[in-house]
């Protein structure tokens, strides 16, 4: 079976000859210790290659200047107009090459919401032909994952922050529905868009993960999450296609609600302290109605033995593949320490191996 028909198969929860066994790629930027991991996972592993689907709506106007703050950080204040009034978000950039941070959102109060929702939806224009290009060149190698960036109570958040949104949805909660239902009504215009174009069928969304505990509960879940995710991948699946959706955190209480909204494949599943569910127990509940994508703690590649990692991977396979759900085993994200590769290399080989050698059983 070649890495496209078992993706496929994975994806749509059928029967296959091993588990997949796939890695984000959002490697460190220029840094050649990760070449040999790399070409390894490009070699043995199944692939997906991301095309991104939202780059076809036409983007807002924003204005952008830098502000003095410190000796280490300088801040970028960001002017969205709006027909309501313009809307500030601020965003501190380190001066020592360190991470940014987030400082202030878009939306801050119900009235700057309201003149957020007085935007026009964007236009959708462009040619999709890279898309036919890259699934060509990719061949049965892998899968085009196309996303569909955040889904609409996650684009929502984006634009509130979390503690905003939280407060919100107790003071204002008619008004994080109309945002979330505006950002519904155009995933839905360009996915299908999309599809008219013969984009498609594997197609990805995350944002899920702001909507989970401790700051949300299943019932927040449900009114965001599922109301407005579920007539988007309707969408999807009744055009043949299927949803892979991305979503860390404390998912135990919630997991029902991937069911629900019709997630096809969920990466990750965590165990504490990451999580709060263990693969047996994220088994029990999906059953053959979902693919599990994971769950190889991304910090155990730089700091585990390739042995622990080994049976780790095996013990995955046995809690969750054996027992009849459809599994990719993946790290939890991307390798992301600079000039690490080397180090991590051993680690990953281990658990391509492991899954590699479960043709046989």
């Amino acid at each position: 079976m070649d890495s496209r028909e078992r993706l496929r198969r994975a994806y749509a929860h059928e029967e296959m000859d091993r588990p997949g066994v796939y890695s984000r790629t959002g490697f460190p930027t220029d840094d050649p210790t990760y070449d040999r991991l790399k070409a390894y996972l490009a070699e043995h592993s199944d692939l997906k290659v991301p095309w991104r689907g939202r780059a076809f709506e036409t983007p807002y106007t924003t204005h952008t200047h830098q502000e003095s703050h410190s000796a280490d950080w300088v801040r970028v204040v960001t002017t969205l107009e709006t027909p309501g009034g313009p809307l500030t978000s601020t965003r501190l950039e380190s001066l020592r090459g360190k991470p940014g941070l987030h400082e202030t959102f878009f939306i801050k109060t119900r009235e700057d919401a309201l003149a957020y929702l007085s935007l026009p939806l964007p236009a959708l224009r462009g040619d999709v032909a890279s898309f036919g290009e890259t699934d060509r060149r990719i061949g049965d190698r892998g899968i085009v994952d196309v996303a569909l960036g955040y889904n609409p109570a996650g684009h929502v958040a984006e634009l509130c922050g979390s503690e905003t949104f939280a407060l919100l949805s107790v003071t204002d909660r008619d008004v994080l529905h109309a945002l979330c239902e505006r950002q519904m009504r155009l995933i839905l215009a360009t996915v299908r868009w999309l599809l008219e174009r013969g984009v498609g069928p594997f197609f990805s969304i995350l944002g899920e993960e702001y909507l989970v505990p401790p700051l949300h509960g299943p019932k927040d879940f449900d009114d965001f999450n599922v109301r407005y995710d579920r007539p988007i991948l309707d969408v999807i699946h009744d055009a043949g296609g299927y949803v892979h959706i991305h979503c860390h955190g404390r998912i135990a209480k919630v997991l029902p609600g991937f069911l629900a909204l019709g997630a096809d494949v969920l990466h990750p599943f965590e165990g504490p302290p990451m999580g709060d569910i263990t693969p047996a127990e994220a088994q029990r509940v999906v059953g053959g109605r979902l693919c599990l994508e994971g769950n190889i703690q991304i910090n155990r590649m730089y700091e585990a033995t390739p042995e622990e990692v080994r049976a780790e991977t095996e013990a995955l396979i046995a809690d969750v593949y054996d027992r009849g759900t459809p599994l990719i085993v993946s790290p939890t994200a991307s390798p992301y320490i600079r000039g690490s590769g080397e180090t991590c290399f051993p680690q990953y080989r281990a658990m391509v191996d492991a899954v590699l050698a479960h043709r046989s059983t």
